[in-house]
């Protein structure tokens, strides 16, 4: 199901009936850009800790925006052994423009490309996106509504209300008290804006939102007295419109109440980017961006996390991404298959059933909640004997999933099994550069360098594959000669040490000797 600015207000009331009433949510994410093109120490790299990622990362969230969110639902079915149902919906978000509240955003190139290959409908994303904002901003648009300190900013708008204006004006010239006009097509937030400009504007005259548009009515000053602060109290009818210029982040509060298991692939970027978009922008901190993103979701389980461990130990065959993931689950090379939760999609997202959508946020997130299901209940029958293994449930499952519930999320990172570092050590060629070396090596293979001394270098691939096949490759080089790096023989700080001490040693050594010598 699509949902666009237009839906938007009437789904509430359903999407919050689904959220309470669901054992956990599946979340993909679709972006303007993945990554800021940084350069020297700015640029991402294999060598980073997670804190230096994610300060390096912070930059690339707060420049580029969300433009769908797919949510997936998963529900149990009352009556029904290890069934559940999926309710998938797209987001079209666009950033609120309110006042002076007007967000600055990039597009990078490669990720406009990719989503257009995947069929991403950029009118909606552009024309019918729900607004949102993060309770910062939130602070700052309530005060203006309010006190009433507030303007139209963008010159768009401004030509648009001047029109309304304009064309308001030259009909209450001739209406007569008690008649009215239709303004058509204004719906949505737009049109709470296009009434509070009218009112504050027009003293004699009146405004009603229906389904046609906004409706203008002409009234007498004591008429517009008693519609605004006794029919309508004024201060009621800007909660409205903090509410609509509010959007999406109204169903995001929602969510963050309900707390249930959020569940993604690979979703440390889309937690970044709901933290900055939704929360408040993101802090300096990775430690305390990782508190306040437990405090709002404290149940957090990446699939990307779970299927590494199992991959390994069913020696399932390689894959590149979630959609390969899902075929090796669903096949039957997973040996509880027969076994596993039924799965169905509910009436709303019936196109999910025959076709693949790949990189449509709702499909994807079905897939990480359907992922997750089918490991723990994988998981659920390593624990237990078939003969004695008790009924499926979701809340067993997630006793299975305890070692994989907020990993990397909360307290310190888990450490990952990684390719180990090369030691590059280059011989009759001076001045080499990391730029070079990496020329050296990127038909091979995707390495990160760094200069470890004026003749050595280190490398590091994410690709167990990779660092073989150099050592084998560069195995009696002439001029290249590639290692395994160890710390405690190669690093130029413990070389260091180690020569400091035996300097020390030496002369602490001779000194006894001469001092023994001495009469």
């Amino acid at each position: 199901m699509d949902v666009g600015a237009d839906e938007f207000e009437q789904s509430l009331p359903l999407l919050q009936e689904l959220v309470l009433g669901a054992d956990f949510v599946g979340l993909d994410i679709e972006f303007t850009g993945l990554r800021s093109n940084l350069s020297g120490p700015q640029q991402i790299s294999l060598f980073d800790l997670p804190s230096e990622w994610y300060v390096k990362t912070r930059q690339s969230v707060q420049q580029f925006t969300i433009c769908q969110i797919g949510l997936s639902v998963f529900s149990s079915i009352q009556g029904e052994a290890n069934k559940y149902i999926a309710h998938s919906c797209n987001f079209f978000l666009f950033p609120t423009t309110f006042g002076t509240l007007d967000s600055e955003f990039s597009f990078q190139a490669s990720s406009v490309q990719f989503l257009n290959q995947y069929g991403f409908d950029y009118n909606k994303f552009l024309k019918n996106g729900i607004p949102y904002m993060n309770e910062e901003q939130e602070k700052k648009v309530k005060h203006n509504i309010l006190t009433g300190n507030w303007r139209v900013r963008s010159s768009l708008d401004k030509d648009q209300i001047k029109v309304v204006i304009d064309e308001v004006t030259r009909w209450l010239d001739l209406a007569e008290e008690g008649d009215w006009m239709t303004l058509p097509g204004i719906t949505g937030f737009q049109a709470f804006e296009v009434q509070l400009v009218l009112r504050q504007a027009l003293p004699d005259i009146w405004t009603m939102l229906c389904d046609q548009g906004v409706v203008v009515k002409k009234v007498s000053r004591q008429q517009r007295w008693y519609l605004q602060n006794i029919c309508e109290r004024e201060s009621c009818w800007k909660e409205k419109i903090l509410l609509s210029a509010r959007g999406f982040s109204v169903f995001f509060q929602m969510l963050v109440k309900a707390r249930k298991p959020l569940v993604g692939h690979n979703m440390l970027m889309d937690l970044l980017h709901l933290h900055e978009k939704f929360f408040l922008p993101l802090p300096e901190s990775y430690d305390q961006f990782k508190l306040n993103i437990h405090n709002l979701f404290p149940v957090l389980i990446d699939t990307k996390n779970v299927t590494k461990d199992i991959w390994k130990e069913m020696n399932f065959p390689r894959v590149s991404n979630l959609s390969e993931i899902y075929e090796v689950l669903s096949s039957d090379l997973n040996p509880t298959k027969s076994s596993g939760p039924v799965i169905i999609h509910s009436s709303k997202c019936a196109k999910y059933v025959e076709t693949k959508y790949p990189h449509e946020a709702a499909y994807d997130a079905f897939l990480c909640g359907s992922v997750l299901l089918k490991v723990a209940h994988l998981l659920f029958y390593r624990a237990h004997s078939a003969d004695s293994a008790p009924e499926p449930s979701f809340p067993l499952y997630l006793s299975v999933l305890a070692p994989y519930l907020n990993q990397n999320f909360s307290g310190p990172d888990h450490p990952g099994i990684r390719p180990p570092v090369l030691l590059l050590s280059v011989r009759c060629w001076p001045g080499l550069s990391e730029q070079q070396v990496y020329r050296e090596f990127q038909n091979l293979c995707k390495f990160d360098v760094r200069r470890l001394t004026a003749s050595q270098f280190l490398l590091l691939t994410n690709k167990f594959k990779d660092a073989r096949s150099i050592l084998k490759e560069y195995r009696g080089h002439p001029t290249l000669r590639v290692s395994l790096y160890r710390y405690w023989r190669h690093s130029p700080a413990v070389n260091c040490w180690l020569q400091v001490c035996s300097v020390v040693s030496t002369w602490a050594l001779l000194a006894f000797i001469l001092g023994r010598w001495s009469p």
